[in-house]
């Protein structure tokens, strides 16, 4: 069988941009895992995806017109189950064989495997291979059904009676094995080997392919279309980069932006423009976000990160005279721009103070309120964190910065871009005359907003981003709002870690358990069980936080399992404890330790502190009891000044000593005063041991 690459291409109307990559890689795998499935291409069989704003493709290396022909064996039943006494078959056995499409097949041709009772028969089968025809109309209707499409659309195929459902409309089906048309259909198209080009800049209106491998070259050459996502966003990077350094200026970053307008395009083309240098009075953040947003424009930054008021456009055409295309695009942007400036002049008419009442009109949750009412939660929780954290000067900035926080959510700028919300408020207490400190706090409040996003820069900030989030957090699980799943409607796990971040990021001496419980303060107090299942949250959380910092799930568990109240010294803890596994010493320590603790589990009744030196009978015990002491002191000192790494090594030299002990001594003594004595000694090492991390989590 001669194998040749496979084209598969949908003509569609324009898919939603923001899914479109996802949609031609997944059209793309989905396919080739069907043909793969069905032998009619090998696994290691490449394929590349295609996808514009037009269409969805697919092209599948080393694709066979036939698939081979395959044995197959089928268990059916135990003997004693298929066959009677008489060795006839039994109506369970007929059945089964009948749903196999193997009713006629004799009794003697099925195989009989094993011994005794536990023999079992057998079908073996020949499976005739798919062809491609057959083979590929399945893997087709298998992708379609298992696209990831954000939202279906149902529309009227051209018969008029009929219906389909797809992303958007399908206007053309390609299927293409060589140069051979395979017989497929799909959303009531059948295969032919014609496709279409660019809408405005084709050379011709119609593209006949010649083979599946001219794919590429053909929608370039004919269609003016590139037809790969990846090369045509690569091709829109250079352009932009090229047209801003012909500026002296660079386009501002935004990975999400690149894809959206890679999958608005098919055929690049970077014009660039300007507007209105009486704009820039306006905050740079309302400008960037009207001019990404709304129009999908790149702005341009000068070297020191400042906008200027030139930005880019990616046009969909390349006329010989980009003027109009320039022009029209400033004049759209214009009344844009105006806007935000009308936003932010009548902004700054009324203080942030005076809209703070008007919160209380706002509702937060059905259950939970207004914002009026979440503010004055947040605010008392923002100024306990403060006076935390720096006393009642730090707590009065934060109780101010929480009272003004909320307001900019009933301005007109925030109204219209909710993603300003905290940075517009920033502004506007500047401009009311609060201090530099509120207004920052103001601004870095929701901070952090994503994975690897910046920290609040000050203390204030900190308290009133740390109150933000645990107010968040104690209020939703107080009412069950919890996520589940991969739903986390109020980004919850979000809010945890910006926790956790802000804890052991900027090192904060405070008690994560004391700051749950001051969080659920302002709710209702009978709400004992969700403490709980928020303190569970976090936890759950700082471990996956922990582990994403290069720790093991042994050392990230040693350490957790002491409860450590702060959650600052977490990361100094960890890399303690993974300098000390490396001792030699190490897993002999970890083991023992293990060991003691399942020997202090099982004692009876309580364990005394006190080793008693008149009881030290055993020249192991007595040994141990004297290094012990002169090691506990040395790693005590190290772990009150701080230095854990110290401390944890330090008990290396108990391994000797310890070895020895176990060698050489019976701790469950016949002697109850000698029994309870090296209960006591071995609880003295228990506690030494374990200062810094629960070292028996090491033991293997």
């Amino acid at each position: 069988m001669t194998a040749a690459p496979l084209l598969v291409e949908l003509l569609v109307e324009e898919l939603p941009p923001k899914a479109l990559n996802a949609l031609g890689e997944a059209f793309a795998a989905l396919l080739a895992d069907g043909l793969k499935a069905q032998g009619l291409a090998p696994a290691s069989a490449a394929f590349a995806a295609f996808a514009t704003p037009r269409r969805l493709a697919v092209q599948v290396a080393d694709v066979v017109p036939h698939a081979a022909d395959r044995q197959v064996q089928h268990k059916l039943m135990p003997v004693s189950v298929a066959l009677d006494a008489a060795g006839q078959p039994t109506q369970a056995l007929l059945k089964k064989l009948a749903a196999l499409g193997a009713a006629d097949t004799p009794i003697e041709q099925l195989q009989r495997r094993g011994e005794g009772k536990g023999e079992t028969l057998f079908l073996d089968s020949r499976v005739v291979g798919a062809t491609l025809a057959e083979g590929l109309q399945k893997a087709l209707d298998d992708s379609l059904a298992k696209l990831p499409i954000p939202k279906v659309m149902s529309y009227q195929l051209a018969d008029g009676w009929s219906s389909v459902t797809f992303v958007r409309p399908a206007h053309g089906l390609v299927a293409l094995h060589g140069d051979a048309v395979v017989d497929v259909q799909a959303l009531g198209l059948r295969a032919t080997r014609c496709t279409q080009g660019h809408r405005f800049e084709a050379a011709v209106p119609m593209i006949e392919l010649r083979a599946a491998d001219s794919y590429a070259e053909q929608l370039h050459g004919e269609g003016a279309v590139i037809p790969g996502f990846a090369e045509r966003r690569a091709e829109i990077v250079r352009q932009l980069q090229a047209a801003a350094d012909a500026l002296g200026l660079r386009p501002i970053d935004d990975e999400a932006l690149l894809d959206e307008v890679a999958g608005l395009v098919e055929r690049p083309n970077v014009l660039g423009c300007a507007f209105d240098e009486a704009f820039l009075d306006v905050p740079s953040e309302c400008l960037i976000l009207t001019m990404k947003a709304n129009q999908k424009y790149f702005p341009l930054v000068d070297a020191a990160g400042k906008l200027t008021n030139r930005f880019l456009v990616v046009s969909n055409i390349r006329p010989a005279d980009p003027a109009a295309i320039v022009e029209g695009n400033q004049r759209v942007v214009r009344p844009r721009l105006a806007d935000a400036k009308f936003f932010f002049d009548q902004d700054r008419k009324r203080t942030l103070e005076s809209r703070v009442p008007g919160l209380a009109k706002v509702v937060y949750h059905g259950k939970l309120g207004t914002q009026g009412e979440r503010v004055e939660r947040v605010r008392a929780l923002a100024q306990d964190i403060g006076e935390m954290l720096g006393g009642p000067v730090l707590a009065q900035a934060a109780g101010r910065a929480a009272l003004l926080a909320k307001a900019d959510l009933v301005s007109d700028m925030v109204g219209e871009f909710p993603e300003l919300q905290g940075i517009m408020g920033g502004y506007y207490a500047s401009h009311d005359g609060e201090t530099e400190e509120v207004a920052e706090a103001i601004e870095d409040h929701y901070k952090p907003r994503f994975a690897g996003d910046a920290l609040p820069r000050r203390m204030s900030g900190v308290a009133l981003a740390l109150a933000d989030k645990l107010e968040t957090l104690a209020g939703l699980f107080g009412i069950g709002a919890l996520p589940s799943g991969d739903k986390d409607p109020f980004a919850l796990r979000r809010h945890a870690l910006g926790v956790i971040r802000m804890l052991i990021e900027r090192e904060l001496p405070l008690d994560t358990e004391e700051l749950v419980l001051r969080a659920f303060k302002a709710f209702d107090p009978a709400h004992g069980q969700a403490q709980a299942e928020l303190a569970l949250f976090l936890r759950e959380r700082l471990v996956g936080y922990l582990r994403d910092l290069g720790y093991s799930a042994q050392e990230v568990d040693a350490v957790l399992e002491l409860r450590p109240p702060r959650w600052a010294e977490l990361p100094k803890r960890l890399a303690a404890l993974q300098r000390f596994a490396a001792l030699p010493e190490a897993p002999a320590l970890a083991a023992a330790n293990k060991r003691v603790g399942n020997i202090l589990k099982k004692s009876d009744g309580a364990v005394g502190a006190e080793v008693r030196a008149a009881l030290l009978v055993d020249a192991a015990e007595l040994a141990l009891s004297a290094d012990l002491q002169a090691v506990s002191s040395k790693a005590d000192a190290a772990f009150d000044a701080g230095d854990l790494e110290a401390s944890l090594q330090a008990l290396a030299a108990l391994k000797t000593p310890v070895d020895a002990f176990f060698d050489q001594v019976m701790v469950n003594a016949d002697d109850p005063a000698l029994r309870a004595n090296r209960l006591a000694l071995l609880s003295k090492l228990h506690a030494a041991m374990n200062r810094v991390a629960d070292l028996s989590r090491l033991a293997n």
